[in-house]
């Protein structure tokens, strides 16, 4: 039998199908919807300032959004004056163009182009780490002067790991895309209570109107959160018929949320991504371990015990651990201490980066929605969630904190003024464990809160403790905006130059038949 081998006709065809604006000079709608998130309105002037040189590379978890703000970016370009000739899409799992060295492929785009320093290509690589030496060939891209900018997207970070960060360095920079949070998800559906971002997110905080009570209206946008998770896509879906109080259609989005997510970002990430960027032989026991994590979800991790529970030792649970973190599905925190080495024979705290997707992994179905104690769970999830991304967008460093029977349950360890917060499903909650972490840690005295739905703000200044209160969805969009101002500082760009396409700005947001708040609305 002969073996097929590709021809030039066949990468034309390629070519031409994963590039349909070079033809007509526009993006399709379908592949670059109207309602854009944070990152997809300010990456195109990153790619155009290119101050420093830099490539860009956007990490995230699959469903999250990354090739949708990729097209975005690409409509931006063309908005902004760019050729649509000058663009170019090269989707790398393909199965053709995994065949090719990813050094040819871009040869490919250049010859003929006209291509220099002043007028250079503007390459989109989705999927990235799918193309063999990726990581040399953006080194030599970079090197030798390509006049090429490159925007490329991951769905895991396996591939970045030690011993490929050298060719990052002074290179690319990463910018992490996660799931929506409230602040991002209510400026998708409507214009959110404003909350300004400081310097600091202590500042920030600080700042807050006292005394001001919870705003209510937050509440159903936070539910629809907390069951169905953050990925646009299944936010953005049309309300099916339901009772008056909303819960049978809030029943069919839990569930089609969990179908959705156990295929996707579940089932892709740990048998194809992880093994494919791993080299992992056995992911069956990847699943099983991701699902003993979640449920496991806010507790401290013990390896001994996961590890005879599985039949594994701890070193494959350290390593096929990082690898779930390296794809975005959980994260884990350390224990505060002075002390590095302490931090890092401590024990570790586990999150889901999205607890929709925890949800998923243990096939919980409805079962949440009916038990308190798990929504408990799910909350104190989603304000760590919420936290992490703000911690990764600013490099801070995310832990919590444990001393003997005294816990809380996160420190910002924010350089210049570190801050603790515990998080509640009551206002009235003890605060044995903060006023411990002040004694022992005097710095965090005045920079301590309570979380809790339903609190009021009162400033650390203005209690004895030096502890404060916080209503839950008002810290929730303070780090939220916290974390918006962190990526535009990340992209070096300016806040008050943020726009949108006349394209975007013409067309009304992408809403499910009946409106979103009006859902929202019902859930609360």
């Amino acid at each position: 039998m002969v073996e097929w081998q590709p021809q030039p006709s066949d990468y034309h065809r390629v070519y031409t199908e994963q590039n349909p604006w070079q033809p007509s000079g526009t993006v399709p709608t379908v592949l670059a919807p109207a309602t854009e998130r944070f990152l997809a309105r300010v990456l195109w002037k990153r790619l155009i300032n290119n101050e420093p040189r830099r490539h860009q590379v956007i990490l995230g978890p699959r469903r999250v959004g990354k090739t949708t703000v990729l097209y975005q970016t690409v409509r931006h370009l063309i908005n902004n004056g760019i050729a649509p000739s000058r663009i170019w899409w090269l989707r790398l799992d393909h199965p053709l163009l995994l065949e090719a060295a990813l050094g040819d492929l871009v040869r490919e785009v250049l010859r003929g182009s006209q291509a220099d320093e002043q007028d250079p290509l503007f390459l989109m690589l989705d999927e990235i780490v799918y193309a063999e030496d990726w990581d040399l060939w953006l080194k030599t891209f970079y090197d030798e002067g390509w006049p090429v900018r490159i925007a490329a997207t991951s769905s895991s970070t396996t591939a970045l790991r030690r011993q490929r960060r050298e060719s990052g360095v002074g290179r690319w920079e990463e910018h992490h895309l996660l799931p929506c949070r409230l602040d991002e998800y209510f400026h998708l559906v409507g214009s959110p209570p404003e909350v300004t971002a400081h310097h600091t997110l202590a500042s920030t905080l600080a700042a807050l109107a006292a005394r001001n009570h919870a705003d209510p209206s937050l509440e159903g946008l936070r539910t629809v959160l907390m069951f169905e998770g953050g990925f646009p896509e299944l936010l953005f879906r049309p309300i099916v018929a339901s009772s008056k109080d909303g819960t049978e259609n809030l029943e069919h989005h839990v569930l089609e949320s969990q179908r959705v997510l156990r295929s996707d970002a579940v089932e892709r990430a740990v048998y194809k991504d992880i093994p494919q960027a791993a080299g992992v032989d056995n992911p069956m026991m990847l699943e099983r371990l991701l699902y003993v994590l979640a449920g496991q979800v806010t507790g401290l991790l013990s390896p001994t015990n996961i590890g005879q529970q599985l039949g594994i030792k701890q070193p494959t649970f350290d390593r096929y651990l990082t690898y779930l973190e390296q794809a975005y599905l959980v994260f884990t925190l350390t224990n505060y201490s002075g002390s590095e080495s302490a931090v890092q024979r401590r024990g570790r705290k586990l999150y889901f980066v999205d607890s929709a997707v925890r949800n998923a992994a243990l096939h919980r179905g409805l079962a949440p929605l009916n038990d308190p104690v798990e929504q408990g769970t799910l909350l104190e999830n989603l304000v760590a969630a919420t936290v992490h991304t703000l911690a990764a967008h600013a490099g801070v460093r995310l832990h919590h904190w444990r001393d003997g029977n005294d816990e809380v349950d996160l420190i910002y360890d924010e350089p210049q003024q570190p801050l603790a917060f515990e998080i509640a499903s009551s206002p009235n909650h003890s605060l044995t464990g903060l006023e411990a972490l002040v004694e022992r840690n005097y710095r965090f005295h005045g920079h301590s809160y309570l979380v809790a739905p339903q609190a009021a703000v009162i400033h650390p200044a203005d209690d004895r403790r030096g502890i404060g209160m916080l209503p839950l969805d008002t810290f929730l969009l303070a780090v939220g905006a916290q974390a918006h101002q962190a990526m535009l500082t990340r992209l070096g760009v300016s806040a008050s130059v943020v726009g949108t396409t006349p394209e975007a700005e013409r067309a009304e947001p992408e809403m499910p038949e009946h409106g979103l708040l009006g859902r929202s609305a019902d859930l609360a």
